[in-house]
């Protein structure tokens, strides 16, 4: 790996080609797909929302660079827009899955659109800066997933169970392919502006992040009927306090804007691999 990476050398990135099917029921237990509870549902419903438009956003912001990189990044640039390809394709159809049980899901799909056209005048680096800071956003989320063994899918069915922990799997596996494209794109930049833009980057995904999620699971709140304060101190409890995903994702996500941060800081390989003995992970 080259020098500006701390990649590991041996790094693998498979493509893989699986599909996940779900079917919703007409209860409400069935609608709230998440043990029957509204609150988890709406917040992996209204992250799903964001993927599909996301996905394509990062890898268009990656693929400008392509030509720039050399062996092994450029190799892995090809399996990185693989992945998001396949992650794009399946969350189009868990949408799916979740419109079918009577949510307007499209209306959180334009929302989470809009928000990533607020990117396009942007030049092709500092839209690539936005997908390093989102990218982290989900390395993050993925290693909170996993490293709890996926308990905070414990009410899902095995299929959505399966489906999110495929997906976290592959965030940590390619969680430094736009970072390691940023640095080769910004070679030539001081430490001081390459830091400034990366951490500006941050700073505005962050709000976006949370502005979307949250738009997006009070319109699933209100489709529900109970857009009210105490559902939302229950999702507070939920994201903040047991499971808690957002409070264990605070340490990973200040470390982002430590000078001289790279996302294998952190070396996740024990990890995916017993994800990978838990799962049914095949290349399909």
């Amino acid at each position: 790996m080259s020098s500006y990476s701390k990649s590991p050398d041996n790094l693998v990135i498979p493509v893989r080609n699986l599909k996940f099917r779900l079917e919703p029921g007409p209860s409400d237990a069935e609608r709230w797909w998440h043990g029957g509870d509204p609150v988890p549902t709406a917040f992996f419903n209204a992250l799903s929302s964001t993927f599909p438009d996301g996905e394509r956003f990062f890898m268009d912001s990656v693929r400008r660079f392509q030509g720039l990189a050399s062996e092994p990044l450029r190799s892995q640039i090809k399996s990185f827009i693989g992945q998001e390809a396949v992650h794009s394709r399946e969350h189009l159809e868990f949408n799916a899955f979740a419109a079918k049980a009577g949510y307007n899901i499209a209306a959180l799909e334009r929302r989470a659109k809009r928000a990533l056209a607020s990117h396009e005048k942007r030049s092709d680096v500092r839209k690539l800066a936005a997908t390093c800071a989102l990218e982290h956003f989900t390395a993050i989320l993925a290693h909170a997933l996993l490293s709890a063994d996926s308990a905070d899918l414990a009410g899902a069915p095995e299929e959505a169970r399966r489906l999110w922990s495929w997906h976290a799997v592959e965030e940590l596996e390619h969680k430094a392919v736009a970072y390691d494209t940023f640095l080769l794109a910004t070679k030539g930049w001081s430490r001081p502006r390459r830091y400034l833009v990366r951490v500006a980057a941050m700073m505005i995904s962050t709000w976006v992040v949370m502005r979307v999620i949250g738009a997006n699971m009070a319109s699933l709140y209100r489709q529900d009927g109970i857009n009210t304060p105490k559902t939302w101190w229950r999702t507070l409890k939920y994201l903040l306090v047991a499971p808690g995903a957002l409070r264990r994702i605070m340490v990973p996500y200040a470390r982002y804007y430590r000078p001289g941060f790279h996302p294998w800081d952190h070396d996740d390989r024990d990890l995916l691999a017993k994800t990978h003995a838990r799962y049914d992970l095949s290349t399909g």
